[in-house]
């Protein structure tokens, strides 16, 4: 059936900013993890269109500074009533103290990293995160920033007692250009707020995560988040034209160009880009937003041989060049792991990997031939064993609720042990098949899922609870395998505390110590 093209939009906007799972939120009322007692701990749940999980219950997390007795608190002071009558001024009314209000700010998503923080401040304008961090500069007290708190590997939450500072009430959009598609906004924006301000305007952000829910543009600039659709508008160093941060002594650094073109001196905006926070705190930017597309189609192909993976790849490049918006990575486990624990259905049978190709342009009948004429090509060749094509917006919706989920429907298993690495196109899976054999029966499931336009692959196993063997096994011998194979150890999310110990595996010493300069430099104290 065709759709008006306004309708086309608004359903182009809805593919961009949630992937629902059908029935998951009245077949799953709640998620469970063994405990170490044997019970059962619950988990609450957060819906943002799809499904997405909050904090684990906090007294179940260890301490950081216990899980890594290697990290030592810096000679910092600590927080005194003084020092709250202060924050008291400084932003009034939005300082936390209450152990309850603060508690889910100390833990990371991924329920592995736990901090002992003991205040938390909210503040909404940049002079106000300037006069924060100007005293505790002063009194050396150490902060964090924190932004939606979605990430994995323990950035965004304290390691001691750090001063929590969260941008969450820097959501106010400040200008868009409709004709350059130029948005300025503060960094705590939430990504699937900032679409809705810019669907009226036929815009949309050019990056596209699973936690678009909850995660807040300034976060994703700090940890250059990636996403689903980066084949197609590239990362955020090439979208981000202007930022504003406050640095660790309070000044403000005002970089927040509106320009496509400016070469005058360093482009210091891109030292903030992946930085994590570390070198200042990123308060406002600018970013490029590109047309919502006029029409989306996805293919989900299955393939019996990585070979075959590889060139199917390869011919939808040749094939769809200009409207290729996503192509996306299974293996036989990730299918089975979102049929078995969420009840999703596939629509092809049984395969060693499927590829989830997505198309968007401007004209339906144009993109669905092509996509079609695809399809007839890899399976004519033997590339391809099965396959169907979506264009009805519920059928693209259901296959690309398949991939989406998949880090949903492998909590259900227990323990889950996430890897997000980038290796050699070539070496894609030999990761995910190395691990399998290296874990053997102790694991419940090694899964490989991810961005095969970028070469990067989402190993994760999953353990009914957590195992030292399974664990020991992994790491540090995860990160070696992708050394040698010279890739990276943090494809997405940064390194945080958990792969912080792994920064020479993919930096040269020389590299390493010009980070340490550069930080010394920003952030003496």
């Amino acid at each position: 059936m065709a759709m008006r093209r306004s309708q086309v939009i608004r359903y182009a906007l809805e593919q961009y900013k949630s992937y629902r799972v059908p029935n998951v939120t009245q077949s799953l009322p709640s998620w469970y993890t063994k405990g170490t007692n044997g019970s059962l701990d619950s988990w609450s749940r957060c819906v943002h269109g799809s499904v997405a999980l909050t904090q684990k219950k906090v007294g179940r997390v260890p301490l950081s500074s216990e899980r890594f007795p290697q990290l030592k608190r810096g000679d910092f002071a600590r927080v005194t009533d003084g020092d709250l009558q202060v924050f008291e001024r400084l932003v009034p009314s939005r300082v936390l103290t209450e152990p309850g209000d603060i508690e889910g700010h100390n833990v990371d998503w991924s329920g592995t990293c736990r901090g002992a923080g003991q205040v938390l401040l909210r503040p909404k304008t940049t002079e106000e995160v300037s006069a924060i961090l100007r005293y505790c500069n002063g009194r050396r007290l150490a902060a964090v920033p924190q932004g939606g708190n979605t990430g994995l590997v323990g950035g965004s939450v304290p390691v001691f007692d750090e001063v929590i500072i969260s941008m969450s009430l820097m959501d106010k959009i400040i200008s868009l250009d409709e004709i350059s598609g130029v948005l300025v906004c503060q960094a705590g924006c939430v990504v699937d707020k900032i679409n809705e301000a810019l669907e009226p305007h036929g815009l949309m952000t050019p990056h596209i995560l699973g936690a678009k829910g909850s995660c807040q543009i300034g976060g994703n600039i700090s940890t250059n988040a990636g996403g689903l659709r980066m084949l197609r508008y590239g990362n955020l160093h090439g979208n981000v034209l202007g930022v504003e941060a406050v640095l660790a002594n309070g000044d403000v650094l005002d970089c927040l160009s509106t320009l496509r073109k400016d070469n005058t001196g360093y482009d210091l905006k891109q030292l903030f880009i992946g930085s994590e926070g570390s070198l200042g705190i990123v308060t406002a930017a600018s970013v490029l937003c590109p047309r919502i597309p006029g029409a989306i189609s996805v293919a989900l192909l299955g393939c019996d041989s990585f070979a075959q993976v590889l060139q199917t790849y390869d011919a939808a490049k040749k094939m769809l060049q200009e409207i290729l918006s996503a192509v996306e990575f299974m293996d036989r486990a990730s299918m089975e792991v979102v049929q078995e624990n969420l009840q999703l259905t596939c629509p092809l049978g049984a395969h060693r990997y499927y590829l989830l190709v997505e198309t968007s342009g401007s004209n339906a009948a144009h993109d669905e031939e092509k996509l079609n004429s695809l399809l007839g090509h890899v399976m004519e060749k033997g590339m391809v064993d099965d396959g169907t094509v979506a264009t009805e917006p519920s059928k693209v919706q259901s296959l690309w609720a398949l991939r989406e989920n998949v880090a949903v429907a492998l909590r259900a298993d227990g323990c889950v042990y996430k890897y997000d690495v980038t290796v050699p196109m070539s070496r894609f899976y030999d990761l995910v098949a190395a691990t399998r054999k290296r874990v053997g029966t102790d694991a419940t499931r090694v899964v490989g899922y991810g961005h095969l336009g970028e070469s990067d692959i989402h190993l994760n196993v999953t353990c009914p609870q957590h195992s030292e063997d399974v664990f020991d096994a992994l790491e540090p011998w995860v990160y070696e395998w992708v050394a040698k194979c010279k890739g990276s150890v943090s494809a997405e999310h940064g390194m945080g505390i958990l792969k912080r110990d792994y920064l020479y595996h993919s930096n040269t010493g020389p590299a390493v110590l010009l980070m340490k300069q550069l930080k010394g430099l920003m952030d003496p104290s």
